[in-house]
């Protein structure tokens, strides 16, 4: 009897901190980025804080300078689940130095990753390709779209990676070595050429990023500039258009952090527990990108289809808070 007691003891306090953590929660802002990791990662969050921790939460549009922006100078919204950082990096050390914003997860665990690609079927059989340097080399593999030359796919004009591919082509004298740099004309023109390069078994080499839902449907191997990443070339040439004397260089680390305000560390109490806990590998979110990509599915699908099949988030939350989410779903 004493035993069934303190279960039942215990029970009611669980029930009793929960709903106290519900009641201190409060209303939160969630930037819904305009990508669509970050669109999923909102959604996660909304799931998991209104109905683990009875948060009120809204999400509002955003995207990488106006969500900091707004972040640093109105305090709101609340979080920003997947803010890539580098660009904003200096002004937002200043504002987590003074106490306005904190560093939470850093939510893709293995940091964003940009570079050169090539298929994985291609570094199977060509193991002997794993630089830069390796694939400059063989030009034979890597076929231009229109039979000139070979090709090396930049981003699409007004993105800063055509700038920042465009130095270090010129740095590892690509032209030299037979090729050209390809303008895709269009991110989905760019994806679609990874996909139409799968389908017909051929090479392919250029620029892209992760994670995204191509590289969770088409396995690519990110090659090694070869030479370390030297900070001080990359900010005042290799990502500066007209640079006249570019050096080779390693692409820049994308730092991805969660980043909230002082008011929702203060205030969610279990809430920035789950916050600071949260982070997926590349290769997870590849796969949700490219399940939520073939299914037509909108961020809180992805969301959802998360949180039934896969079982890291549950390190994130308490047991009683996966009960309430998965009830709730």
């Amino acid at each position: 009897m004493n035993f069934i007691k303190k279960i039942l003891l215990s029970s009611v306090l669980l029930f009793g901190l929960n709903s106290v953590a519900k009641a201190d929660c409060g209303t939160i802002t969630i930037a819904e980025m305009n990508w669509a990791s970050a669109e999923m990662f909102a959604h996660v969050d909304k799931l998991i804080l209104e109905n683990a921790y009875g948060c009120d939460v809204e999400l509002v549009p955003g995207d990488t300078m106006p969500t900091a922006t707004s972040m640093m100078e109105k305090g709101e919204p609340d979080v920003a689940p997947e803010l890539w950082i580098n660009s904003v990096r200096i002004a937002l050390d200043a504002a987590t130095a003074e106490g306005r914003l904190h560093y939470a997860a850093e939510i893709l665990s293995d940091t964003g990753e940009e570079g050169w690609w090539i298929p994985q079927y291609l570094a199977d059989a060509n193991p002997d390709i794993v630089t830069v340097e390796d694939a400059l080399a063989r030009p034979d593999l890597f076929p231009h779209p229109e039979g000139d030359g070979a090709a090396l796919y930049t981003c699409p004009s007004g993105w800063n990676c055509q700038i920042t591919t465009g130095n270090l082509f010129q740095a590892f004298e690509g032209e030299g070595k037979g090729f050209n740099l390809v303008d895709p004309g269009s991110g989905g023109a760019l994806a679609g050429s990874i996909a139409e390069a799968y389908e017909k078994g051929e090479g392919w080499f250029g620029y892209y990023w992760a994670p995204t839902a191509i590289l969770g449907k088409y396995p690519m191997k990110k090659l090694d500039f070869g030479v370390p990443h030297d900070n001080d070339e990359w900010n005042t040439c290799t990502a500066i258009e007209g640079c006249a004397d570019p050096q080779k260089n390693s692409w820049v680390v994308s730092s991805v952090f969660t980043v909230v305000t002082d008011n929702f560390k203060n205030s969610t109490g279990p809430g920035m527990d789950y916050i600071s806990k949260r982070a997926l590998p590349n290769s997870v979110v590849n796969e949700l990108l490219a399940w939520k990509d073939d299914n037509q599915a909108s961020g809180e699908d992805t969301a959802i289809y998360f949180l039934q099949n896969y079982g890291e988030w549950k390190s994130w939350v308490p047991f009683d808070a996966q009960l309430d989410v998965l009830n709730a779903l």
